[in-house]
């Protein structure tokens, strides 16, 4: 966690924000909810990604999309999930991503095109996730990577 800004520059608490709501959208994103938390989920997703847009790198724009994709699929909200999954996927797999976020970018496309109901690109993606995460190097990304997984619906 980023240090509270003692301060009043606005960048140093976009980013602070950012940091905190990122982190509690995907605290969320893996666990059980109740209804109250699902909005809280989507509403820390939303925040993250418009702190990130105001102080953020291209990759935390994406990084943000990433999470918005994900949490708009647990929701079941298919169109902006897939959508938002559209979008993250190559910018993941077509430049030199670590190996973690090229599983998180196959498992979160394959839950978004499952939420959109998009039977052969779930099943593709799902296997391209799972194929993925075994290639995972060290064991602590992978067992962070397979937290999303498993709330993946299998094809």
């Amino acid at each position: 966690m980023p240090p509270i800004p003692t301060d009043n520059d606005p960048q140093r608490w976009h980013r602070y924000f950012a940091v905190e709501c990122n982190n509690r959208a995907w605290d969320l994103s893996i666990a059980a909810r109740t209804a109250s938390e699902d909005e809280e989920m989507l509403n820390a997703a939303h925040a993250a990604a418009m702190h990130w847009q105001a102080v953020g790198t291209e990759l935390n724009h994406m990084r943000a999309k990433m999470l918005l994709a994900e949490v708009h699929a647990a929701l079941g909200l298919g169109a902006s999930a897939f959508a938002y999954a559209a979008e993250i996927k190559p910018f993941f797999l077509e430049r030199d991503s670590p190996d973690w976020e090229i599983a998180f970018a196959h498992a979160i496309y394959a839950h978004a095109a499952h939420a959109a109901g998009k039977h052969d690109e779930h099943r593709r993606a799902y296997a391209e996730a799972h194929a993925a995460i075994d290639a995972i190097a060290a064991d602590a990304d992978r067992e962070i990577v397979l937290k999303t997984y498993a709330r993946v619906p299998s094809p």
